[in-house]
């Protein structure tokens, strides 16, 4: 039913006002005093790291090269096997000190090529390698320039394979061909794997195996033989 008003309780001169309705309050910035709710903010998802994430750190981590740090460590640990190396290849002790200090410094100096941290040593001895046979060519060199050497001075040869020649094992390696004494040195007395000595030398796997065997070949030969 529609409601009835009742006009006989106004007052004249008084208009008629319709009823008030609750006044709810609005919130500031309210379109039309809808009350608002403050959503709740979000939880982000945890990330969890992927392994390309991995490989990528493992990546960024390789290419900042060998600490110094770690090549000190390297250099100070194997210092007497890369002087041995050097000398069974240089036949020289004071020259193989040069050698030696000299790789530290050069593999020091280009240590971000080194990517793996693991390789400093393989970097160390290869170098000692090099280095040792510019030295050689360089010995040899001289040599050849002295055409007459005064009769009181022992020949660098001469005075370089006194120091070595207790070992008769270094005595048969004198005969050998200089690739062949390269691998069995790397092999044997730097026990490196053949993959590494061929990495080392720039030769073939099969190269490696080939020299060797007739190195060993050679000093069996050697070393069988009367003195």
């Amino acid at each position: 039913m529609a409601e009835v008003l009742d006009f006989s309780a106004a007052t004249r001169g008084t208009a008629l006002r319709p009823p008030r309705r609750p006044v709810r309050s609005r919130m500031p910035g309210a379109p039309g005093g809808m009350p608002v709710i403050a959503p709740m903010p979000a939880a982000r998802p945890t990330r969890i790291p992927s392994q390309r994430d991995g490989a990528d750190h493992a990546e960024n981590t390789a290419a900042a090269g060998t600490t110094v740090d770690h090549l000190t460590e390297t250099y100070r640990a194997h210092y007497r096997s890369l002087l041995g190396l050097a000398a069974l290849l240089l036949d020289d002790t004071a020259s193989c000190e040069d050698v030696v200090q000299e790789a530290f410094i050069r593999v020091h100096s280009a240590r971000k090529r080194v990517r793996d941290p693991e390789k400093t040593l393989a970097y160390l001895r290869q170098t000692v390698v090099n280095l040792s046979r510019s030295a050689l060519r360089r010995r040899i060199l001289g040599l050849k320039l002295l055409s007459k050497p005064m009769p009181d001075m022992a020949s660098a040869e001469e005075g370089a394979y006194d120091q070595l020649e207790r070992d008769s094992l270094i005595k048969a390696m004198k005969g050998l061909q200089r690739r062949q004494r390269e691998v069995l040195v790397l092999r044997y007395f730097a026990d490196m794997t053949e993959a590494q000595v061929a990495e080392t030398l720039g030769i073939s796997l099969g190269s490696v195996k080939a020299y060797g065997s007739r190195g060993i070949a050679a000093l069996r030969v050697a070393m069988e033989a009367p003195a």
